[in-house]
């Protein structure tokens, strides 16, 4: 999961700029976290053309778009051919990607803690725009945009202010962008659903892969379980099974399998790794656990393959 940190080091990567830099000055007075940027300032600042790789972050994020993007999830790509606002959740993974230089807007991120419920009145798990079965894209008109243009720039305006009560203000501004989403209409005639199966099966391979290979006895896998893939893919484990066996002949959980038991193979072999660390290293909890997974896929015991 992408960090705040991460964010902060990845808008300043390339430019002489300090990412403690872009901080709201008294931001940690404040429980949680709250900024707000300029899309076209951030991106004439970064050397090379910004995207989002597909991932989840640990920030909720609202931005308003100016300019040809693709935004892609697990199972729908959304086209943004002029101007769109987007709701970002830590529960749902993308992947965004700018199709031309001429980008514009304005976007915010912020934690849970910043908008909870008892500083801001808004339960943003129960909120249906952050649902992970909603529409997290709306078209708007030019009316629209100049709407939300005038809420971000007071929240602009706010943030560089000295007012002592400032970020509650911005936590109503904020509050007002949520619902200005709700009410609108998602772009669903730009949802794509065209060989999603196929996509699902692809991000599942990449989320597989990237956790390979293991170099450390201090690395550990995040993902070991059909349900840990479908959560981060934000799909049901059953769909996922299904694309799954469509597209390789093998459910989620032979997949896993079949490449666990090659990387403890590898660890086995090329490594001076105890068992132990062996097995923690591959997310199992006890020796015994990993003991007997590997015999049933190999017929020997991790200690009998090894020599």
């Amino acid at each position: 999961m992408k960090s705040l940190d991460s964010f902060y080091k990845d808008i300043t990567e390339g430019s002489s700029v300090e990412p403690s830099s872009l901080l709201p000055n008294d931001i940690k007075k404040e429980i949680g976290h709250f900024n707000v940027f300029d899309i076209k300032e951030l991106y004439e600042r970064m050397k090379e053309k910004p995207s989002m790789p597909y991932d989840r972050r640990a920030y909720y994020k609202i931005s308003l778009i100016k300019g040809k993007n693709r935004a892609e999830y697990a199972d729908k790509i959304i086209e943004i051919d002029k101007q769109g606002l987007l709701f970002a959740t830590p529960k749902i993974p993308y992947n965004y990607l700018p199709q031309d230089i001429n980008q514009s807007g304005q976007f915010c991120v912020f934690t849970s803690e910043f908008l909870s419920k008892n500083k801001s009145g808004i339960d943003l798990d129960e909120l249906p725009i952050f649902a992970s079965d909603g529409y997290p894209i709306f078209q708007l008109t030019h009316e629209e945009v100049a709407e939300v243009e005038l809420i971000f720039n007071k929240i602009q305006k706010e943030i560089n202010s000295d007012y002592i009560y400032k970020y509650d203000l911005i936590r109503n501004y904020v509050a007002e962008l949520i619902h200005f989403g709700q009410k609108l209409q998602p772009i669903t005639a730009l949802y794509s659903k065209h060989n999603s199966a196929a996509r699902v099966s692809s991000l599942f391979a990449e989320l597989l892969e990237r956790q390979f290979p293991i170099e450390s006895p201090n690395q550990r896998l995040e993902l070991r379980t059909a349900k840990d893939f479908a959560e981060r893919l934000s799909v049901h484990v059953n769909h996922l099974n299904k694309v799954l066996k469509e597209n390789t002949g093998k459910t989620t959980t032979e997949l896993i399998t079949t490449r666990l038991t090659n990387e403890a193979k590898i660890l086995l072999k090329q490594t001076d790794w105890n068992i132990s660390e062996i097995a923690f290293s591959l997310g199992f909890e006890e020796l015994a656990h990993f003991s007997n997974f590997f015999k049933k896929q190999t017929s020997f015991t991790p200690l009998a393959f090894r020599v």
